[in-house]
């Protein structure tokens, strides 16, 4: 039998992500089933929660081969099934539907960076399933006509190259429309901060820790501006935004989670958001566009900053394994 390679960086990385994310996918998918009564939702996170417990055992058995210790992660003290929902049967849907893409996107990041075959296998099935999560999803937001398309545009165009360097920029204020690259993150990221605006309010209720809180007023204020800005630039092209979901929240104050699940959930989506932002900035063409998604990310990474030392001083954080200090070797 051939000796397998040590694991690398990159693969231990995706393999210790994956497994914290699957402990809080389980945690939100047995709430989820504890509280929901629409009977395609529920079975919908049933599904969902028998993936996370799948991907979980997998990344398990690579640890144990591996003769690592697994993270902690979220446990069954993180979740009160007792609590009632927090939020309706329809946003939950949304919100899976949401980190579906989060999970695909990850999944591929982790596959291209790994080399053993079986990293690179464990990764592709993950990446399977989560289509096949994705798949029923959407079609159920289909069903339910509740899924928010993006703008149509006009195809009747001609392709050709821009000519004059006002296609980027105009002194004088006038702007060309909107391509559709150029609207389709715009509305990509807006649904997203939409969702995210929604758990933040919702945790933000049923919160008892007063520095847990401001963190959250601080999200709140920073998705709230970010939303404001990117709307305003769809409606000076009279393009639709997003539905706002605010109205999808319970007036429950009993908290479903831990504040350690509800504030490492927040910051892992401010985390990702500032990644989203990054490549919708390098795919614009239109300079206001560019300066917006610079202005956004920043605001971001100011709360990926605050995040960081709040998970630190409550004792959250979990550390990966690290480089050996030659110095202390030494």
């Amino acid at each position: 039998m051939t000796k397998k390679e040590r694991l690398t960086s990159s693969e231990i990385t995706g393999l210790w992500t994956q497994y914290i994310q699957n402990t809080m996918s389980i945690c939100i998918s047995k709430h989820v089933l504890a509280t929901a009564k629409d009977p395609k939702v529920l079975s919908l996170f049933k599904f969902t929660l028998k993936l996370s417990e799948k991907h979980l055992q997998m990344v398990a058995e690579f640890f144990k081969t591996e003769n690592m210790e697994a993270p902690i992660g979220f446990t069954e003290d993180d979740v009160n099934l007792n609590a009632p929902s927090l939020f309706s049967d329809n946003f939950w849907l949304i919100y899976i539907h949401d980190m579906t893409l989060h999970g695909l996107s990850g999944y591929s990041i982790s596959f291209s960076t790994s080399a053993r075959k079986d990293v690179r296998d464990h990764f592709y099935e993950s990446n399977t399933d989560t289509m096949d999560l994705y798949n029923k999803s959407i079609e159920l937001l289909l069903a339910k006509d509740i899924y928010q398309r993006s703008p149509y545009f006009s195809v009747k165009q001609s392709g050709e190259s821009p000519t004059q360097f006002s296609y980027f920029m105009d002194s004088f204020g006038d702007k060309r429309p909107l391509n559709t690259m150029e609207a389709g993150n715009i509305y990509f990221n807006l649904k997203k901060s939409i969702v995210t605006k929604t758990l933040i309010n919702g945790f933000k209720q049923v919160m008892q820790d007063k520095e847990i809180i401001h963190f959250m007023e601080q999200c709140s204020d920073t998705i709230h501006k970010n939303i404001g800005v990117f709307s305003k630039l769809f409606e000076e092209e009279n393009l639709h935004t997003p539905s706002l979901l605010d109205g999808e929240t319970t007036n429950s104050v009993e908290a479903p989670f831990s504040e350690k699940l509800m504030t490492f959930h927040v910051g892992f989506l401010f985390h990702l958001a500032a990644t989203y932002y990054t490549t919708a900035m390098i795919t614009s063409m239109r300079i206001d566009v560019l300066g917006h998604c610079d202005a956004a990310m920043l605001r971001d990474l100011k709360i990926i900053a605050y995040f960081g030392k709040l998970m630190v001083k409550q004792g959250w954080i979990e550390k990966l394994p690290e480089a050996d200090d030659r110095k202390e070797l030494n």
